[in-house]
């Protein structure tokens, strides 16, 4: 016999999955993780997605944020074909005409392709990510892209 949870399940699916995204910046942002900290940065960006996935609110600029993230956290973790993976997603769901979800799954695919060690595909999808925050109108969106772009070589 199921019994039925003593709180409301839309609230839960909104705290879980900004908490479960923030939470897995800890981890994203620190230089030096360990593998349990790898692991755990992992799972929190799935907890963030499914947890999206069962919002009634959850579209394509969710997902692509999404997948964004978890393409983010296996490149990080030098898993290169799930940051394909998740890179693809990332491209295939960002709207067209969205240019900073768009360029930011560029970035995606240039990173996945950056760990994988396929220069000549990183520099299409870089060069393709510059181009579209070029034309970016929001000055710190803008920037934020073009100052992660930097960071792959």
């Amino acid at each position: 016999m199921t019994t039925q949870p003593t709180f409301d399940k839309e609230t839960a699916h909104k705290y879980f999955s900004a908490n479960c995204f923030n939470a897995a910046w800890e981890y994203i942002d620190k230089s030096d993780r360990t593998d349990d900290e790898s692991q755990r940065m992992i799972s929190l960006t799935h907890a963030s997605v499914w947890h999206w996935t069962q919002r009634s609110d959850c579209a394509p600029k969710n997902l692509s944020i999404g997948y964004w993230q978890l393409s983010r956290v296996y490149a990080l973790a030098c898993q290169a074909e799930n940051a394909k993976r998740y890179a693809k997603l990332c491209l295939d769901i960002s709207p067209d005409d969205e240019l900073f979800l768009l360029g930011y799954a560029h970035e995606a695919m240039a990173r996945a392709e950056m760990v994988t060690g396929n220069q000549e595909k990183m520099t299409e999808h870089l060069a393709e990510a510059k181009r579209l925050a070029e034309c970016i109108a929001d000055a710190q969106d803008k920037e934020l892209l073009i100052n992660d772009l930097g960071t792959i070589h």
